[in-house]
């Protein structure tokens, strides 16, 4: 009995020592590199100047060309990396492309195509390709509020247009002129004209859309698709005509975006602008048909998702010119725009990042649309 008692004292003893007592112990583990790689954040120049991060709610859909190699190391982080970005910050209302677009796009543009890897030349020396990568396409929420993204004309009463006020009205395609309204004619057919007499000689027998008025619009008058002028920077008597494509947002530093109507985008302010009078229930009713009219169809259509290429500074490019495709570099990068110099006559111009003069995009838009027809096809069958 004693010795029983004895055990039970010394068994209870060794329990209560500190250093069998159990503690907490940290274990750190080294995760595998394709899963390091599946966290890391997007690259900065998969995104424009203004955009945060991927997982804000600006952006939409995320598309970049596959590399030639296909089944390289690299080409199979990337693929990783976007699926795991895309089921993290996937909206309610996101849009993706499906993969195959990518493969598709990525074979039709052969060499011109190149990945991100670095690439070895004859001699063996690695020679590194970064400057003529395959641009990636996004189209991204311009902005959240509605204001930056109304696409809709307000429901204000239009402009009154009476004898002897001074307006911009339409003396050629894309040379309007400062004049004065010197009659109002009202057609049997319900149209009313106006005969106006311009500053520097000449009259014409124009449209309410084609009338301007001189006085700068308020803000809450426009919207995106609405016909406006801007004064023309080589001559201060001529207006350029064009359809406003951004209204003012972080985005674009509060500024407006106006495409012409010879394709050329200008960003301008608010005391730049001037709206036409009457606008057309058609915003692209008075464009002549074109190219430039198919591309403001399919902006209109995607906003405010508009596609944009993504670009950095030195990067390489092929940009339409003359009806060629020439090599150029990107100089600088404003917002949606982008300052390009042609390699060839060192020529300078500013393009759209979704213009269909960019080799990548245009390539892109057919491709969608070729997709888009044979799934009608097979819908009707």
């Amino acid at each position: 009995m004693i010795i029983f008692r004895t055990r039970k004292k010394v068994q209870m003893d060794d329990l209560n020592d500190e250093n069998l007592q159990k503690k907490p112990v940290v274990v750190l583990t080294r995760l595998p590199e394709f899963t390091l790689n599946a966290l890391q954040p997007p690259t900065p120049q998969q995104f424009d100047s203004e955009a945060e991060s991927h997982g804000s709610s600006d952006s939409d859909m995320l598309w970049e060309p596959g590399d030639d190699s296909g089944d390289s190391d690299f080409g199979a982080k990337k693929k990783t990396q976007h699926k795991h970005n895309n089921s993290k910050h996937k909206k309610p209302n996101e849009v993706t492309v499906p993969t195959p677009l990518g493969s598709i796009i990525n074979n039709s543009t052969g060499n011109n195509s190149l990945s991100n890897s670095s690439v070895c030349n004859n001699d063996g020396n690695t020679t590194n390709k970064a400057a003529e990568i395959s641009p990636i396409i996004v189209s991204a929420a311009f902005a959240s509020h509605s204001n930056e993204t109304r696409n809709v004309r307000p429901d204000l009463p239009e402009p009154e247009i009476k004898l002897d006020m001074v307006v911009l009205a339409r003396r050629r395609v894309m040379r309007w002129q400062r004049g004065k309204i010197v009659e109002i004619i009202n057609k049997d057919d319900g149209r009313v004209k106006y005969k106006v007499i311009f500053d520097e000689k000449g009259k014409s027998l124009v449209s309410g859309h084609h009338i301007a008025k001189e006085t700068t619009p308020k803000l809450d008058q426009l919207y995106v698709g609405a016909r406006v002028l801007i004064q023309s920077p080589e001559d201060e008597q001529c207006f350029l005509p064009g359809l406003l494509s951004e209204l003012p947002s972080r985005k674009n530093r509060l500024r407006f975006l106006v495409f012409l109507d010879d394709h050329t985008p200008v960003y301008v302010s608010l005391p730049s602008l001037y709206l036409v009078c009457r606008q057309m229930d058609d915003p692209l009713g008075d464009l002549p048909e074109s190219p430039h009219k198919c591309f403001m169809a399919q902006y209109l259509r995607s906003w405010p998702y508009p596609h944009l290429t993504h670009y950095k500074e030195g990067q390489i490019l092929k940009i339409e010119l003359n009806g060629v495709h020439q090599k150029c570099h990107v100089e600088l990068v404003d917002c949606s725009l982008m300052k390009v110099v042609f390699e060839e006559n060192g020529e300078t111009d500013w393009i759209h990042r979704g213009s269909l003069r960019l080799e990548h995009m245009s390539k892109f838009l057919e491709l969608k649309q070729n997709r888009g027809s044979k799934a009608d096809d097979s819908d009707s069958k």
